[in-house]
């Protein structure tokens, strides 16, 4: 799935403690890497939830490709997923790798294909799936050849790089056209930073829109919104 064009006026979230975030606005194209810039607590995450459909907006408009919200949040969510989002995508410390891929790929294929695909003879349907998380791991840079025990690797022992791109894989499973990542340098040396900024890079370049969430954005950005307490 190709891309989809990011735009937003005026866009905020009010939540029961006040303004989440408001004033934002960005104009992005498809294929775009969009950062969303701001300290822990000023609403980044919320911005990232809000363009991917999965908060409701208060004020302003945005759209996702032809879809407007947060009046066509449902169609919204269809065509996107976040990734590394803590209590949204959180992963399942007693499942190894191998197991959270392959669960991934099974919930994709009973909830988000077409009725047509689910339909397909369960081998088709198992070689499509094994395609689907092959494309993803390259997509993400993730080698389950080095990784201990390679794809019996407990997720609990991932390192923090690698727990980040195997959410990116998660994902990714899905082939959406916008991609939302969080918290992209927490926790993370210069360099490994610098490595998950090129793999977004890389990610948008081929074709994905991602809007990416950290404390000081990157100049690798096509557009920025800085969030920050109203």
């Amino acid at each position: 799935m190709g891309g989809v064009g990011v735009t937003a006026e005026d866009f905020g979230v009010k939540g029961p403690r006040g303004w989440a975030f408001r004033g934002i606005s960005l104009d992005a194209g498809p294929g775009s890497l969009i950062a969303v810039e701001g300290p822990s607590g000023s609403g980044r995450t919320s911005l990232l939830l809000a363009l991917t459909g999965r908060m409701k907006a208060s004020e302003g408009t945005a759209r996702v490709g032809e879809l407007t919200l947060p009046k066509q949040s449902a169609a919204v969510r269809r065509v996107s997923a976040p990734a590394n989002v803590t209590g949204v995508t959180d992963l399942d410390p007693a499942l190894t790798v191998g197991e959270q891929l392959r669960e991934r790929a099974l919930l994709q294929r009973r909830f988000g294909d077409s009725v047509r695909a689910m339909l397909r003879p369960r081998s088709e349907q198992a070689v499509e799936a094994g395609l689907r998380i092959e494309r993803a791991l390259t997509a993400a840079g993730l080698n389950l050849d080095a990784l201990p025990k390679g794809s019996r690797t407990a997720v609990r022992d991932l390192e923090r790089p690698q727990e980040l791109r195997l959410s990116i894989a998660l994902a990714l499973i899905g082939r959406p056209a916008l991609l939302g990542v969080d918290d992209v340098d927490l926790k993370l040396s210069d360099a490994e930073r610098a490595e998950i900024w090129d793999l977004l890079r890389s990610l948008a370049d081929s074709g994905t829109t991602v809007v990416a969430v950290s404390a000081e954005g990157t100049e690798k950005a096509d557009a920025r919104a800085t969030t920050g307490r109203a």
